[in-house]
């Protein structure tokens, strides 16, 4: 596993997915932000879910995504609603 995989939320399988898309380190991630990173996933795994965009918003944040705010999940819910 890469430096990736030692971010909150992101094991092997999301970190190759971030991989494939072009995204290999911390700074591509936050750059990007986990909307236009789960969009990337999302063209190449279908099943990208709502958990998928909020682990890439935990991971950039440093913390679980169990913690995010809630605010942050609505926005996050409203976001994936409009693409799923």
């Amino acid at each position: 596993m890469g430096d990736l995989a030692k971010l909150h939320n992101i094991g092997k399988v999301i970190e190759e997915q971030l991989n494939q898309v072009g995204v290999e380190t911390y700074e591509q991630l936050k750059n990007i932000g986990s909307q236009q990173a789960w969009l990337k996933i999302k063209a190449i795994d279908d099943s990208a879910c709502y958990n998928r965009l909020c682990a890439l918003e935990g991971a950039i944040q440093q913390i679980n995504k169990a913690n995010l705010s809630e605010n942050k999940k609505k926005e996050l819910k409203e976001f994936y609603n409009n693409w799923k």
